[in-house]
């Protein structure tokens, strides 16, 4: 078997010079960088040509710097911030993020242990997002039977219930709320909550909570 030999494009930077491989290599920065000038651009409503010229860049240049084919130097980025009167340091958002996403088909969501287990609740977890600004977890909760225990719960954060199948009265702090398929409700997590009555069996609904920045298990 054969194997082809694959030709890397040779950058230059906005002075015409070369850029060394391991720097031209770090195209998540040129990606991230370029797609921040584009929006801003396109933000305030500026053609390529009319922000080049406003920074004194060439047309061109812009082009590339907005399709990451070129890593451009600390004084053209400091132009182009200015010229879209934004810290340069937005220019560079994203550029050492990891995005991350969740895939979790039906049926095969981890069944976790929640307060409510004893009671005959029965949690599957759809996803988890966790990082330095999110914590996001979905679970899907069914209820199955009445119990004698009502289980009660309270957390940092903001959770939202959307019903999927049955019907049920759920308490939030002093109020009673009566859920149908296609209710939604939105809660302070702070405030104790949980099922109160168990009216049509069974019951799914989707429990999605937000957690502020600074929680931690």
């Amino acid at each position: 078997m054969s194997t082809a030999s694959v030709t890397r494009p040779i950058l230059h930077d906005d002075g015409g010079r070369e850029v060394p491989p391991d720097v031209a290599g770090q195209s998540g920065v040129e990606a991230a960088i370029g797609a921040q000038v584009r929006r801003l651009r396109i933000n305030t409503g500026r053609s390529v040509s009319e922000l080049a010229q406003h920074v004194g860049i060439s047309k061109a240049m812009l082009s590339k710097i907005e399709n990451a084919q070129t890593s451009c130097s600390l004084a053209t980025l400091s132009r182009l911030a200015t010229g879209l009167d934004v810290p340069i340091t937005t220019l560079f958002r994203g550029a050492d993020a990891h995005r991350e996403s969740v895939f979790t088909a039906a049926g095969t969501g981890a069944e976790i242990v929640g307060r409510g287990t004893r009671a005959g609740h029965h949690y599957e977890m759809l996803g988890s997002l966790r990082g330095q600004h999110k914590r996001l977890e979905s679970v899907v909760v069914t209820l199955h039977h009445e119990s004698p225990t009502s289980p009660r719960f309270q957390h940092p954060g903001t959770e939202l219930l959307y019903m999927l199948d049955g019907e049920m009265v759920y308490s939030h702090d002093d109020s009673d709320y009566t859920l149908r398929p296609g209710d939604a409700l939105l809660l302070d997590g702070e405030g104790v909550h949980g099922p109160k009555q168990l009216v049509t069996l069974p019951i799914r609904f989707l429990a999605i909570t937000a957690y502020p920045d600074n929680h931690t298990d």
